[in-house]
């Protein structure tokens, strides 16, 4: 875990790992109530070490929940994943942070070879373009 994860929030991204759905769900809800406290540790998590997609995507997800502009930069390094599920959760957060900006990038994935992150990605550019 990279130092730069606080303890509490490096305990709970672990958990996101646990194979009991119920305890991976109660460290996911853990940490969206904290989210806006913790988006520099879950944006730190995310770049910084080797977790399984699904943990990948959950934590984008937790990004675009949490409404806070530092946690755009994060997501759309994201539009770049090796996993298609990240990568299109990555397209839906940006328009839970209503990041117009990221229109461009988020215009390359209309391209991208998995269907669900073209879909994902038309969406997007659909919603954001009449905000």
């Amino acid at each position: 875990m990279p130092a730069t994860v606080r303890p509490r929030y490096a305990d709970l991204v672990r958990r996101l790992q646990d194979l009991d759905p119920c305890a991976a769900d109660k460290a996911f809800d853990a940490l969206l109530f904290d989210r806006g406290e913790a988006v520099p540790d879950i944006a730190a998590a995310y770049g910084s070490w080797e977790l399984p997609p699904l943990v990948r995507r959950d934590l984008i997800q937790l990004l675009g929940f949490s409404e806070c502009p530092d946690a755009v930069a994060t997501v759309e390094v994201a539009l770049e994943d090796p996993a298609p599920t990240v990568r299109a959760e990555a397209c839906r957060s940006l328009v839970d942070l209503r990041s117009r900006v990221s229109l461009p990038l988020i215009r390359r994935r209309l391209k991208d070879l998995d269907a669900e992150v073209r879909g994902a990605a038309l969406d997007a550019v659909r919603a954001l373009g009449r905000k």
